[in-house]
C-alpha cells in the first residue's frame, strides 16, 4: 500500500483485531471478509498482485465488510446502504494527494459518492487503477478494435463489436459469442 498510508492501515487492524492474510492471485475478487464462527475470527483477504493504491482500496473495502457485519451481522445486504456508509467514513482520512496521485484521486472520489461491489465495477476507476500495475503484456479490452484478436482467461477471441460496457466477442474453440466487460485484461494476438 502506499507508504502514507500504512500508520492508518495498522490502526485499523489493532482497532478491529482480525486475521490478515495475503492470497496468490483470484480471478474471482481481490480480497474477501468472513466472519469464521467456529473460532470466532474476523478474517481479511488480499490478493498479492494489486498494485499499492488498489490493495489499499481493497484493504479499507473489506474492513468496511467487517465493520457493517460487526454492527449489523447478516441483517443487511453485503453492499448495502450500511456498507457504503461505512467505506466512505473509512477512505476519507487517505483521500487526498499525499495518499493518491491527482487523476486516481478524482477517481476514487467519485466512485465513493455511491461505491459499487469492487472498484473493477467501474469502469474509469479500473483503468487508472491499471495503470500502476507492474508492466506486463496485457491490455484492457476496450484499447481493441472490431476484429482484433486476443487471449482471455486461457481462450482465444475475436472482438466483434462494443456494446455499452461490455464487447460482444466471439470464441474460436466452440464459435460461441459471450459479453465480455470492455474493462478486462487481455493479450493481443498478432495474427
Amino acid at each position: 500500500m502506499p507508504e502514507s498510508a500504512a500508520l492508518y492501515c495498522h490502526q485499523l487492524y489493532e482497532k478491529y483485531g482480525f486475521e490478515f492474510q495475503i492470497k496468490k492471485s483470484r480471478q474471482t475478487k481481490l480480497g474477501d471478509y468472513r466472519f469464521d464462527p467456529v473460532s470466532k475470527k474476523n478474517i481479511i483477504t488480499i490478493n498479492n498482485d494489486l498494485n499499492p493504491y488498489g490493495f489499499l482500496i481493497t484493504y479499507l473495502h473489506e474492513v468496511a465488510h467487517l465493520i457493517t457485519h460487526n454492527q449489523f451481522k447478516s441483517s443487511v445486504k453485503p453492499h448495502g446502504i450500511e456498507w457504503k456508509n461505512h467505506f466512505k467514513i473509512l477512505a476519507a482520512p487517505v483521500l487526498n494527494n499525499l495518499v493518491f496521485p491527482d487523476l486516481l484521486l478524482r477517481k476514487l472520489a467519485a466512485y465513493l459518492k455511491s461505491p459499487k461491489a469492487s472498484s473493477c465495477s467501474d469502469p474509469q476507476l479500473y483503468a487508472v487503477l491499471k495503470q500502476y500495475d507492474a508492466p506486463d503484456d496485457t491490455l484492457l479490452l476496450k484499447d481493441l478494435k472490431a476484429g482484433d484478436v486476443f487471449e482471455f482467461k486461457d481462450n482465444t477471441f475475436t472482438y466483434l463489436e462494443l456494446r455499452r460496457t461490455r464487447v460482444l466477442c466471439q470464441q474460436h474453440q466452440d464459435d460461441r459469442k459471450y459479453l465480455i466487460t470492455k474493462i478486462a485484461s487481455v493479450k493481443k494476438i498478432d495474427t
